[in-house]
């Protein structure tokens, strides 16, 4: 029997063992009925078929692997983000202040190109969202954690980085040689027109409302303003609140949720600031994290959105250290946006949808003349249980 058919088998039992426990908080139940349903029960199996495995496989396995394989496989079920370490791991230097310019989410045996830096090696190569990683320096994808990924995709600059590559409109398959650069400053970039005015932002780090604020000051009022968050795949949470306030009137921002702790609300408050006289959100897949909740909070106050569903990647990770030396990265919580949407799962449906924008399209006009238009009819799918 393959070695993979041997993780598959103990990887069932696994799953109930580390996720039942962050997911599900039983009702309590007669002795007898909950030590049935124990989701522990299994660990002794767990035992005795790794035992078979040492003792009868053709070949002698590595045991290690064997072992960090299947639990890498049962995080990866709970949410694609969670990522086993090994002691080794936790001892590898920092890789380097370069990359090239993509974020990538895994897919079990692949990797899937959620956001593309505009200017980077990877935007100048010809990467797009929806794009398919299957290999990294000739390694596949597959046994590899989120933690593994994002370090591979970072070194020093002036380093090189192959990618085998399925090209989600080509429809090609090859291998890709990038260069790693340090990334240079992001910036907000105005677009004016007699009808509108249009920012878009590129991310959401400290510092980003600042500047926000002193561009909005020199703005006129009474024009439509359109926010353009469909490259902003970066930033922090409470820096996406003050941003929001530069907007909206104040209130829910986002609901903080983990297993075993009440609700946490965190709340957004107004910069006092004369209102636009229409706002409107532009979004589309590469809208992630913190830009998703701040979508949510401004549709919550009445902002019309434009453009395309986002991807649903609202959660935070924390390191655990484990017994044994190592540690799991695991995602302990969910943000839940003001408007209901569960982030962590399919993000925000825009009121209107507009697909296949280019990049250098002036969405404007679309937009505008789209404000008339019906809204899209809803999916509710994202808030269901």
């Amino acid at each position: 029997m393959h070695q993979r058919t041997w993780l598959s088998l103990i990887s069932l039992p696994l799953v109930a063992t580390f996720t039942y426990p962050l997911v599900r908080q039983a009702p309590t139940k007669p002795a007898t009925e909950a030590h049935a349903q124990d989701p522990l029960a299994g660990l002794a199996d767990i035992q005795d078929v790794l035992g078979l495995v040492r003792d009868n496989y053709v070949d002698r396995p590595d045991m290690e692997k064997v072992v960090s394989g299947g639990i890498q496989a049962v995080l990866e079920r709970a949410h694609p983000l969670n990522a086993y370490l090994t002691p080794e791991d936790l001892r590898l230097p920092d890789p380097g202040p370069a990359d090239i310019g993509i974020r990538l989410v895994k897919r079990t045996i692949y990797a899937q190109v959620v956001a593309v830096r505009p200017g980077s090696p990877a935007d100048k190569a010809g990467f797009q969202v929806g794009d398919v990683v299957r290999k990294i320096d000739k390694e596949s994808v597959g046994p590899l954690s989120a933690w593994t990924l994002e370090r591979r995709l970072r070194g020093a600059a002036g380093t090189s980085i192959s990618l085998l590559r399925y090209a989600s409109i080509e429809a090609q398959l090859k291998t890709v040689s990038l260069t790693r650069e340090i990334p240079s400053a992001a910036h907000i970039v105005l677009k004016k027109s007699d009808k509108a005015q249009m920012i878009t932002i590129p991310d959401l780090i400290p510092g980003r409302t600042a500047e926000l604020k002193s561009m909005l000051a020199t703005l006129d009022r009474k024009l439509p303003l359109i926010l353009d968050l469909r490259e902003c795949s970066e930033g922090d949470l409470n820096e996406a609140a003050l941003a929001t306030g530069l907007f909206a009137a104040g209130g829910t921002f986002v609901t903080i949720q983990e297993h075993g702790q009440p609700d946490r609300i965190v709340e957004f408050k107004t910069a006092g600031e004369a209102p636009f006289t229409k706002a409107i959100l532009l979004l589309g897949p590469s809208t992630l994290g913190p830009a998703e909740a701040m979508a949510s909070a401004l549709k919550k106050a009445g902002d019309p959105i434009f453009g395309e569903r986002t991807p649903g990647l609202g959660v935070e990770r924390n390191r655990l250290l484990l017994r044994q030396g190592g540690a799991v990265e695991l995602v302990t919580k969910r943000w839940v946006g003001a408007g209901g949407e569960k982030l962590d799962r399919a993000g925000i449906i825009p009121d209107h949808v507009l697909k296949g924008l280019k990049p250098d399209e002036d969405p404007i006009p679309k937009i505008l003349a789209g404000l008339n238009d019906k809204p899209t009819p809803k999916d509710d799918s994202q808030n269901a249980a």
